[in-house]
């Protein structure tokens, strides 16, 4: 066979596909207008929801992961006003009294002021004190160290840390070594997914969650069952996707939608209330007259 009959050898190209598609793939998207900010990344997720190749609770997580680079640890720790803390002097079955009256896991403990604080007292230690034979003489010997952090920390790096150290809870000190709250791996990840209820936390009644105004109109808590909203209404909204109001106006809004927009489902109209940057708390509702 001369040369000439010869096969041509392949290029590299065709020996490797992948290398050609991964060329082909960075010209593609030199032209395809990329996101080029953290708005317009959003603004992309929404449009993939849109057109169903996420789902909405997806892109709820997406938007929350991405809003938390921006987010300080000031803007969701638990309040000094609000923290339960535990003086260090207290006997064992006052302490007992405070961590089964507040429901929580761990607890700050402070010494002479709550500015003093001596250390992060775990509920399951206090009853392993408690119980266990020639247990410890006083609290102090239970504490666990506590993790002092100043307000500015963004939180992308609080949850970075959290996850590396094994730590639940950090304390805030403000500029001036003050203790000005405290926040939890459970306050950072609630703004990912959104508000995370325990055994400890009270189910709201039904009742509750819908509240009548004088003008004829309605708030209602976007965590009310989509079966209660049925029930006092006479709806038919489906429950067999989302299981609350909240996801199912979401969901037909077709993204996480801000405060005081609207939409009409049937005989019912719905403004936005009340939103953040993870999920919708509460709308207006209306209901409009049969046709």
């Amino acid at each position: 066979m001369s040369e000439d009959d010869s096969i041509p050898a392949p290029d590299a190209s065709e020996k490797h596909p992948e290398k050609r598609r991964t060329w082909l793939d960075r010209i593609s998207s030199a032209f395809s207008g990329e996101p080029s900010s953290r708005d317009d990344l959003v603004a992309l997720l929404r449009d993939a929801q849109a057109d169903g190749l996420i789902a909405s609770d997806t892109l709820r997580m997406m938007e929350g992961a991405i809003a938390v680079a921006d987010l300080t640890v000031g803007d969701v720790m638990i309040s000094r006003s609000q923290m339960v803390s535990l003086p260090v002097s207290s006997r064992f079955l006052d302490l007992m009294k405070e961590v089964v009256e507040s429901g929580h896991s761990r607890f700050p403990v402070h010494g002479e002021n709550k500015d003093e604080i001596l250390g992060i007292l775990l509920a399951k230690d206090l009853l392993r004190g408690v119980v266990a034979d020639n247990g410890p003489g006083n609290v102090r010997e239970l504490l666990r160290p506590a993790v002092l952090i100043p307000e500015s920390k963004k939180l992308n790096l609080l949850l970075k840390e959290f996850r590396l150290s094994r730590n639940h809870m950090a304390i805030v000190v403000d500029e001036y070594g003050g203790v000005a709250g405290l926040v939890t791996i459970e306050d950072v990840l609630e703004q990912i997914v959104g508000e995370i209820d325990d055994e400890h936390d009270d189910a709201e009644e039904g009742a509750d969650q819908i509240a009548a105004h004088a003008d004829g109109q309605y708030v209602v808590d976007a965590l009310t069952p989509i079966s209660d909203f049925n029930e006092r209404f006479g709806a038919h909204f489906p429950d067999d996707e989302y299981d609350t109001v909240g996801g199912l106006v979401t969901a037909a809004i077709g993204h996480l939608p801000d405060t005081d927009e609207e939409l009409t489902l049937g005989r019912f109209e719905f403004r936005v209330a009340k939103a953040d940057a993870r999920r919708v708390h509460a709308f207006h509702v209306a209901v409009l007259p049969d046709n």
